[in-house]
């Protein structure tokens, strides 16, 4: 009687098809499962079969099931995210493993929020907001801004670093589109990336970032998202002018952002800057009262007084060069303070707080199982308990 091994109905196709979706050239791969690239290839080509330790370990390596090596073929994969950080003349750069298992995790946990709110009864309406490039920044952004529903009494109320990331958190989550962060993916490879659906459409942010820079990608992605042209985006490498279309499309994009957290009637009729007309230079002192009180960064507050023609060109790039070399130590004492934040806390922060009291409600309401919860949180459940109560506080809150 023959024998065969589980690791014989596993077809190259699929090795081949799992490595390259990791992102992952072979000879990356080959070192990561410990094996020579001579062999992995012969995986791949069907002329040797992998053991069933090695491919636990290449499932492990590749961020795939272990069951998915045993498809019939390999799955349908979503079109590429448009890549707007190319630069003029240049290729598509190369996507690292850990953006494209980010973009996966997107994709994956959208699809568990519609099953569970369509399973819960939920109703899931149309993103409603739409754009197209010609259109006033200004107008767009005071659409946006009413469908928000958010005062400038409101706004002026945060304090801090943090505040004002999580109110806007909240407030586009309560209108229906999904939030994740990731602090998995080098900061100089992505800011933030969007999912352009019209039901339930995604942003996701780099925890590495600094808050308010968090909160101005926010805004960013979410002007991608009424563009219907979502994206992976560094919004601040950009300064004002635009060289490409892809780059026509991001300060577009940056526009309508500032002017969302800023707005132009709220600016030029603020006290500090209404008795004052036509270009000028502002002191430190000025700026830092506008950053304060508008809660965003001081880039963002001298980039609407440059729009709103409040100051000179030589100033804005002048101050602009200051601002983007102090901004890297405040992104790195970010990522020192995030990198003391407890467990249950980064779960609640990466999966954002919709979706994990999504997960939480179709527990409580016996729709899935604790080995569910496992799964669609990523993490284990002896946390559970704090993830609850970090969501319930947050909850109370709002």
């Amino acid at each position: 009687m023959t024998t065969y091994r589980v690791s014989d109905v596993v077809k190259p196709q699929l090795l081949r098809w799992a490595r390259e979706t990791a992102g992952l050239v072979p000879a990356e791969a080959a070192k990561k499962i410990g094996v020579k690239p001579e062999r992995l290839a012969e995986w791949e080509e069907g002329g040797l079969r992998p053991t069933v330790a090695q491919l636990r370990k290449a499932a492990n390596v590749y961020r795939r099931p272990f069951a998915a090596f045993f498809l019939s073929e390999p799955p349908a994969q979503p079109a590429p995210l448009h890549d707007f950080r190319r630069l003029p003349g240049g290729m598509a750069a190369r996507l690292s493993p850990e953006l494209l298992l980010e973009m996966r995790r997107a994709r994956r946990r959208r699809a568990v929020a519609l099953d569970l709110l369509t399973d819960l009864g939920h109703a899931v309406p149309e993103f409603p907001l739409r754009a197209r490039l010609g259109d006033d920044p200004e107008e767009v952004a005071a659409e946006a801004r009413t469908w928000l529903g958010v005062s400038r009494d409101e706004q002026a109320r945060w304090a801090g670093e943090y505040e004002p990331l999580t109110a806007w958190l909240t407030v586009l989550e309560a209108r229906g589109v999904l939030v994740f962060q990731t602090s998995d993916v080098p900061l100089g490879e992505m800011r933030g990336f969007s999912l352009n659906e019209r039901r339930l459409p995604v942003i996701v942010l780099n925890a590495k970032d600094a808050p308010r820079g968090r909160a101005f990608t926010l805004m960013h992605e979410f002007t991608h998202l009424i563009l219907s042209q979502g994206g992976v985006c560094d919004p601040l490498r950009l300064g004002r002018h635009a060289r490409t279309d892809d780059e026509r499309i991001e300060v577009y994009c940056n526009r309508v952002a500032g002017a969302i957290l800023v707005p132009r009637d709220a600016l030029v009729g603020h006290p500090v800057v209404a008795p004052l007309r036509g270009p000028r230079e502002w002191s430190d002192e000025a700026l830092q009262q506008l950053t304060d009180e508008f809660a965003v960064s001081r880039e963002v507050v001298l980039r609407r007084l440059l729009i709103l023609g409040r100051t000179t060109d030589e100033f804005y790039e002048r101050k602009r060069r200051q601002y983007l070399a102090q901004y890297q130590a405040l992104a790195s004492r970010a990522r020192e303070r995030e990198g003391f934040a407890p467990l249950f806390r980064v779960v609640v922060r990466d999966n954002g707080r919709r979706y994990t009291r999504l997960v939480l409600e179709a527990l409580d309401r016996e729709r899935i199982t604790l080995a569910d919860v496992s799964e669609y949180l990523g993490v284990r459940l002896k946390h559970l308990d704090d993830i609850a109560g970090a969501v319930e506080r947050v909850s109370a809150a709002g």
